[in-house]
């Protein structure tokens, strides 16, 4: 009597279709990503990931939202109490944070990075969870300004963009390379802490 074959069933299959596309992303890029090969590579069948992403810009979305989830991690774990006396070394934490993300993370933050591979404004979670970081540098530049410590003239507003230009800046230099023609001897992420630092110094009153 012939082998019954009975469907393929993953206890949890979101995370492994994630974990799928990301490993792709590294073997053959982000563009040539499809969602059957996905499902082929996590052992389903094609129809399967439709279940839970009805398609592939959605399936990249839950790829930035665990990428989001991760940097988010990382900026907390960064912060340092001893330093919340000084909300400007808190700034510069939040931005070592964000850079030590990239350099243990760079697919993820390739996917998160690109809008058009995601539909970022459609994610609940990854707009919360970028208001939460967005929210923690208002607080701390706020009270940097109200303590005196921040350079006079500059708007809280103003420095939130240019530490962000600042910093994304440096990872997106350090994901695609640029690091050895700029700066060719050294290790890429002390470059990047040193170059934080020195803009740091210029935000101090």
């Amino acid at each position: 009597m012939p082998e019954e074959h009975k469907p393929y069933h993953h206890g949890n299959l979101v995370p492994v279709l994630i974990e799928t596309t990301i490993t792709l992303i590294e073997e053959i890029g982000a563009e040539n990503v499809t969602v059957r090969e996905v499902a082929k590579r996590a052992g389903v069948s094609a129809g399967a990931p439709f279940r839970h992403f009805k398609s592939k810009t959605a399936l990249m979305t839950a790829v930035a939202e665990q990428a989001i989830e991760r940097l988010l991690e990382a900026v907390n774990a960064a912060q340092d109490p001893a330093l919340e006396d000084d909300p400007l070394a808190q700034i510069e934490r939040i931005g070592i944070g964000y850079l030590n993300w990239v350099r243990h993370n760079p697919t993820h933050f390739q996917v998160i990075s690109n809008r058009e591979l995601i539909d970022f404004e459609s994610s609940v979670l990854a707009v919360q969870l970028n208001a939460v970081i967005r929210q923690r540098m208002a607080e701390l530049l706020t009270r940097a300004r109200d303590q005196g410590d921040l350079a006079p003239g500059l708007e809280v507003d103003t420095v939130i963009l240019g530490c962000r230009a600042m910093v994304y800046g440096l990872a997106r230099m350090y994901a695609d390379g640029h690091f050895p023609e700029w700066q060719p001897g050294g290790e890429p992420f002390d470059w990047m802490k040193r170059t934080l630092s020195a803009m740091m110094v210029r935000l101090r009153a």
